[in-house]
């Protein structure tokens, strides 16, 4: 319900003028959401931990099994995260190789 205090926006796809807050709402929930290889939604600062043995491209590395990758940052792609590693910054895993902790 709105408030006589809200702002209102006109909303395009049904030509009405609807309250702020409710066409925020709308929008974050037509937003994919980061999951998971368990289907975990992840957020901004969480920590993962790798489910599989990885190779990084562009270098000799591989990431272990169970390594804890912490502080990770969500990205425009639901099934990317950003992150940083203590050999590799930069880093960026698919969210099909991570579990939350």
């Amino acid at each position: 319900m709105a408030n006589s205090d809200d702002e209102y926006v006109y909303d395009e796809a049904t030509g009405d003028w609807r309250p702020a807050s409710e066409v925020a709402a709308a929008a974050a929930a037509s937003q994919p959401m980061a999951r998971d290889a368990a289907g975990n939604a992840l957020a901004d600062g969480d920590s993962v931990t790798l489910i599989k043995d990885l190779k990084v491209k562009g270098t000799n590395t591989t990431i272990k099994q169970g390594t804890v990758i912490r502080s990770i940052r969500l990205t425009d792609n639901p099934e990317e995260i950003d992150c940083r590693h203590e050999t590799i910054k930069g880093l960026v895993l698919r969210t099909e190789f991570v579990r939350k902790r």
